[in-house]
C-alpha cells in the first residue's frame, strides 16, 4: 500500500517506521526539515503519490490541522482519501469530512 503521512513527530514518525517495516510505501512530510521527511511540501507529497491517494494527517489539533486539511482540499482530487488521525475533537472531523466532500 502507498500512503502519505503528514506529521512525523512522535506518533506519526513511529507509525511511518512500523508501516515501512511491514512493506508499505510511505511518503512522509513534516514542516520541520530535520524530521526525516521525504518531501519538502504538501504539494510535493501529493505529487509523489499515485491516484487515488491516501493521506494520513497526524498534526496537532487546532490551526495546524485546520490549515493542513484546507490545503489538502485544494490539492487532492475526487476519490482521494484523507485520514484525520490527530487528537482533534470528533465533531471537527465531521466538519473536515463535509468540507472535503464538497470537492
Amino acid at each position: 500500500m502507498q500512503m502519505g503521512m503528514i506529521g512525523l513527530g512522535r506518533m506519526g514518525g513511529n507509525m511511518v517506521k512500523r508501516l515501512r517495516e511491514h512493506g508499505h510505501e510511505i511518503v512522509g512530510y513534516d514542516m520541520n526539515p530535520d524530521s526525516g521527511r521525504d518531501v519538502a511540501s504538501l504539494d510535493a507529497l501529493v505529487a509523489a503519490l499515485d491516484a487515488p491517494r491516501v493521506v494520513w494527517v497526524m498534526v496537532p489539533a487546532g490551526t495546524p490541522t485546520e490549515s493542513t486539511i484546507a490545503r489538502l482540499g485544494e490539492l487532492l482530487e475526487p476519490g482521494d482519501i484523507v485520514v484525520d488521525g490527530g487528537n482533534s475533537k470528533y465533531t471537527e472531523d465531521r466538519e473536515h469530512a463535509a468540507a472535503l466532500a464538497e470537492r
